[in-house]
């Protein structure tokens, strides 16, 4: 399997595009969506496949890859796994990458099982349901080693939680340790001893760190903390984020970065009456042909 890094850069490269639009399926949907169907859970997610279906196939020429957030899917319980499941198939039938925006975190056993839910290789299954997947150390290393582990075996990727766009996240992740540093700080420092023994070809690491748009002077912080490895960039638009203080995510490597769009994608057709799946598809383009400003 070839490693995560490696298959980033070479689809950034052959997309020319580094942006990843992140798949949050919350109603309202467009009418076409709901038609037909009943007003259940099963019904609930059926709009949710279709929709997100819609949304990947819109974006696709557009984007390296796509962010499908979990929660959306499992609060629909088995239907919405379900439909998660039809979402990655096709967003692999385009040949996007996938990152499992999981933000999961634990230890031994449990961790193993979480890691490999997402990026091992289920029973009877070709591949992993996801390229990588969003990992949160804030219990400590420990509970990276287990995803480690599972993505060492099937070639996937790791996007470890650092400095986040949430607007707490001030309170705990930039606290001051005794050595003067942040708490994020620290944790881009295990991230960048990972990522250094997991390089490819490409010189990108297959563990990268999520890094919030809403705070640029961390994105210049964790460029130097972490030189190779690929940094996700959430936070763009409806959060407040700007695309031109990203720029540092791509000094070393057109694929250093993964600009997260989502709301400003996946919703831009509640602003028009064309098309809804035409709609996303021009929010894309955009969005792409300002990353390709960045130099990216």
């Amino acid at each position: 399997m070839i490693p995560f890094g490696d298959r980033l850069a070479a689809r950034v490269e052959a997309c020319g595009s580094a942006l990843c639009v992140g798949i949050d399926p919350r109603g309202p949907f467009p009418d076409e969506v709901l038609r037909g169907l009943a007003d259940s859970r099963s019904g609930q997610a059926r709009a949710v496949e279709r929709y997100a279906v819609g949304l990947v196939e819109a974006a696709a020429p557009f984007c390296a890859a796509v962010k499908p957030q979990v929660a959306l899917f499992e609060l629909l319980g088995g239907y919405g796994l379900h439909a998660l499941d039809r979402v990655c198939e096709t967003a692999r039938e385009h040949g996007l990458l996938i990152i499992a925006d999981a933000k999961r975190g634990d230890i031994a056993s449990t961790a193993t099982a979480y890691a490999e839910a997402w990026i091992g290789l289920r029973p009877g299954e070709t591949a992993p349901l996801a390229d990588a997947v969003t990992v949160n150390a804030y219990m400590g290393p420990d509970t990276v080693e287990p995803f480690l582990a599972v993505a060492d075996r099937h070639g996937a990727g790791l996007f470890v939680l650092a400095r986040t766009s949430n607007p707490g996240a001030s309170e705990l992740e930039e606290r001051r340790l005794e050595d003067g540093g942040q708490v994020w700080e620290a944790v881009a420092g295990w991230i960048a001893d990972w990522g250094g023994e997991r390089k490819g070809t490409s010189g990108l690491a297959s563990i990268g760190a999520v890094v919030g748009a809403t705070a640029p002077a961390a994105v210049r912080t964790a460029r130097d903390l972490m030189p190779d490895a690929p940094l996700l960039l959430p936070g763009v638009g409806a959060q407040g984020g700007r695309m031109e203080d990203l720029a540092p995510a791509f000094e070393r490597h057109p694929a250093g970065g993964l600009v997260v769009a989502a709301r400003s994608v996946i919703e831009a057709w509640r602003d028009t009456d064309a098309d809804w799946r035409s709609a996303v598809a021009e929010a894309a383009r955009r969005h792409a042909e300002d990353i390709r400003r960045l130099g990216a």
